[in-house]
């Protein structure tokens, strides 16, 4: 079914009437904080990025900088610019900040180990202290008709880089390890939080939530999500109406998961995030494939294979949405 006809898809379509998205979310976000959870202020991680950015100044908007605490957590895979740009971030906004190294706790965990044992598996030669790794998805989703299996990259210390598909047993184990991360940031958060009554915000957007970006019970398992219902390019508009810092705004959105930097293009959404917002909108709102691509600048069948692929990444992510199963009533 197409929009209707008062309302037809075009490129503008997800402009926001920015001044009033702003305050029905810090409403909401104060309301929820205060009213229905009942704590006393919010808990942010924040890592540089754009959307835990923008979550950090939508809760200091609505409670003030001395209830808001930022949390810091690198680990020995980050990107040194990650923790420089987030206290950035608090320092602009008047924001007390933690900074807690996760290695320790990582390494503990067997989170590298583990990771390591599987990519040596593929690459036999592969020295975690000389070699960086990252894993991708294919980039030619809307000219192939192709299924989303990984491949795995390794950086050797001169710059050259050595590809592989990667095999189902390898993948398992390296997201398993690497989730170690997301779930061990989240322990940290609801330490900071239980300890001082406060909530912890998540930062997803729209696509991190719908198409299944995130870890469960990692930086999916929070008490609030103020902009999960934002596409990426309105999270954009909100920093640039916020004052994010430019060096946040103009960093690509990167994953900082892996030891070789890989965009979360590469590793996950596999489209450039302004192309698939209104593609997304579309495939939401069940606008024929023919006048998207139009819009678009497309071909209906390159709009069909993104529908595909959004329809494959909801399927097979649908358990990290669902609320754990009982046998009761």
């Amino acid at each position: 079914m197409s929009i209707s006809s008062h309302q037809p898809f075009h490129k503008n379509i997800l402009e926001l009437e920015i001044e009033t998205v702003c305050q029905q979310i810090t409403g909401r976000l104060r309301q929820d904080v205060r009213q229905t959870l009942r704590r006393r202020g919010a808990v942010v991680g924040i890592s540089g990025g754009v959307d835990s950015s923008v979550t950090l100044a939508l809760s200091v908007k609505a409670l003030g900088p001395n209830r808001v605490l930022g949390i810091i957590m690198p680990e020995q895979d980050s990107n040194p610019q990650s923790s420089t740009l987030g206290q950035q971030l608090a320092n602009q906004f008047g924001v007390q900040t933690v900074v807690e190294d996760m290695s320790a706790v990582l390494r503990a965990f067997g989170c590298y180990r583990r990771r390591d044992q599987a990519v040596a598996r593929v690459f036999p030669k592969y020295n975690p202290r000389t070699h960086k790794v990252k894993i991708m998805l294919p980039q030619n989703v809307l000219n192939q008709d192709t299924l989303n299996l990984f491949s795995i990259t390794v950086v050797k210390p001169d710059g050259t880089e050595m590809s592989k598909r990667l095999p189902p047993r390898e993948y398992l184990q390296i997201v398993a390890a690497s989730n170690f991360k997301q779930r061990s940031r989240m322990a940290m958060l609801y330490y900071y939080a239980e300890a001082r009554n406060y909530a912890v915000v998540g930062t997803a957007n729209k696509h991190e939530h719908k198409q299944g970006f995130f870890v469960k019970y990692g930086d999916g398992g929070v008490d609030v999500m103020p902009i999960a219902h934002l596409y990426k390019s309105q999270v954009y508009q909100l920093a640039r109406y916020l004052d994010i810092p430019a060096a946040i705004v103009q960093r690509p959105p990167t994953t900082d998961t892996y030891s070789a930097e890989c965009t979360q293009q590469e590793f996950f959404f596999q489209l450039p995030f302004e192309l698939m917002d209104l593609l997304w909108y579309a495939y939401e709102k069940e606008i024929a494939p023919a006048e998207a691509a139009a819009v678009l600048d497309l071909t209906p069948e390159q709009v069909e294979r993104a529908f595909a692929n959004f329809g494959r990444k909801q399927r097979t992510t649908g358990y990290l949405r669902m609320a754990p199963l009982g046998v009761g009533a």
